[in-house]
């Protein structure tokens, strides 16, 4: 598999895994656990041959909530992505001007070159957060499915959800 494509499929994987896992959390509440296994296997199996925890609610309602959790996650660098395409990619259609107090000003392709420039690494580090998000679920999964290895799976779900509540909390305080 080519670095672009696992990219690709990260990204593809990372955009739908929240949607995907609160419907599966839903079916597994429902006593159909079956179904949301179902469900999350088809999805995990956009990015390769899923790993299959046992059709009990405990595993399927665990892979479906840490699914959920790393997918609202992954909203971040794909809000990253998003931005980098709105005010880097396309600076000079976005904002008209002037220019004068814009970094790379006072002229439009200064500006557009400097906006351009700056979101490139946050646009690189958001594609590396989606892989690794898109890589600590599927990894996660395994774990769940009796995989061998992975001890470091579970601290690393619990620091990226207490990373995910303290940002959350930061963000609310602004508004």
């Amino acid at each position: 598999m080519t670095l672009t494509s696992r990219i690709t499929q990260s990204v593809v994987y990372c955009s739908g895994l929240a949607l995907v896992s609160a419907a599966s959390l839903g079916l597994a509440v429902a006593r159909r656990p079956a179904s949301a296994l179902q469900l999350s296997n088809g999805w995990q199996s956009r990015v390769g041959a899923p790993a299959t925890p046992p059709e009990r609610f405990v595993p399927v309602a665990g892979n479906a909530a840490v699914g959920l959790v790393l997918g609202i996650l992954a909203l971040i660098p794909l809000g990253f992505q998003v931005l980098f395409v709105a005010r880097g990619v396309l600076y000079g259609w976005v904002d008209r001007g002037p220019y004068d107090t814009s970094w790379g000003g006072p002229g439009r392709g200064g500006a557009w070159a400097a906006h351009f420039l700056v979101g490139v690494p946050v646009a690189v580090a958001g594609l590396a957060g989606l892989v690794g998000i898109a890589a600590l679920h599927r990894r996660w999964t395994a774990r769940l499915a009796g995989e061998p290895g992975g001890a470091w799976v579970l601290p690393v779900v619990l620091l990226a959800t207490v990373a995910e509540g303290a940002f959350f909390i930061a963000w609310l305080h602004q508004i």
